[in-house]
């Protein structure tokens, strides 16, 4: 008779961990990368309600240096325990290239966030997933179906009917700083794509957070401000928040096409009104909830229709 294993927290952790990985593994590739892209995009949002308020005492551009410096911290331990050759990168030229663009996007983004109502930022914002679809079908020749566009048009209107109603006009030329962010966070994110093809996921958010921190620091000197103890623990909270969402942005862009995933990035909508309430007490209107549930809708009908297809992808 086989003696009984002693009961421990740690092997039961373990074993729950690895009986999920393998619950996770047997789903259809889609839509893993959807719950990947769903993941990020609620970090994200978190990330975002924190650096605004962080912008609203210190320079944006010493806040985009220190949230990038943090999240460089947060990735030096695993580059410490495996080694800098796990995590150089076979393109390095592509690493930098990213890292330019992304860093211009985020000067532009810094620039107007502490300038313009967050209901007018959060539509502008949402202007990217159409920027990535079509960069998507003509630089990295994915196939544009009929039902990806359905999906980004739907939840794109319904991003519409929440935030019409609460269009303020104010930011003047502001706005349109915001808007420019777009189609440059799009070719960021289509650079990630191409590279996801033969580069790890780490390795992409490492050589990210080491190119952006480098960019930001000359921007970043000249209006530099002592920050406080509540501050530096908040870039803290950027930079662990910012290097999780980026690895699972990069996971989902790796698993699925990525102009398949931007329909989902209309949920954003539903966390940041979620935080809205509870962080600063804003009661989401009728038009929230109306503009929530066409997103949903949108969001399930194309994960639906993806899951269905069979796509073999490298995990």
């Amino acid at each position: 008779m086989k003696p009984r294993k002693s009961w421990s927290p740690s092997r039961q952790w373990s074993l729950a961990r690895h009986r999920s990985r393998r619950t996770f593994a047997a789903w259809p590739v889609a839509v893993r990368g959807m719950v990947w892209m769903v993941l990020g995009g609620l970090l994200f949002s978190f990330l975002n309600t924190i650096a605004r308020e962080l912008t609203l005492h210190l320079d944006v551009y010493q806040s985009q240096f220190l949230r990038y410096l943090f999240g460089l911290l947060v990735i030096l331990p695993w580059v410490w325990r495996d080694g800098w050759r796990a995590y150089m990168p076979v393109n390095l030229a592509g690493q930098f290239w990213r890292g330019g663009v992304h860093t211009l996007g985020l000067v532009l983004w810094f620039t107007a966030l502490p300038k313009i109502p967050l209901a007018d930022m959060t539509a502008i914002g949402f202007t990217g997933p159409i920027f990535i679809m079509l960069g998507a079908a003509w630089f990295l020749g994915e196939p544009m179906r009929k039902d990806r566009w359905i999906a980004a048009i739907i939840g794109f209107a319904g991003v519409l009917v929440v935030v019409l109603p609460k269009m303020s006009g104010e930011g003047g030329w502001f706005n349109l700083v915001m808007l420019a962010s777009s189609p440059v966070f799009a070719a960021s994110f289509l650079i990630t794509k191409a590279l996801t093809r033969y580069e790890k996921a780490g390795v992409i958010v490492l050589w990210q957070a080491l190119t952006v921190t480098v960019l930001s620091l000359p921007m970043a000197l000249p209006n530099w401000q002592a920050p406080t103890l509540m501050q530096w623990i908040g870039f803290a909270a950027t930079g662990v928040l910012g290097t999780l969402a980026h690895y699972c942005l990069t996971r989902a862009f790796a698993l699925a096409d990525i102009s398949a995933t931007q329909s989902l990035r209309f949920l954003d909508l539903v966390w940041a009104s979620i935080l809205g309430w509870l962080v600063f007490g804003d009661v989401p209107s009728q038009w929230t909830w109306a503009g929530a549930l066409v997103i949903l809708g949108a969001t399930v009908w194309i994960a639906r229709r993806e899951s269905r297809r069979k796509t073999v992808v490298p995990d």
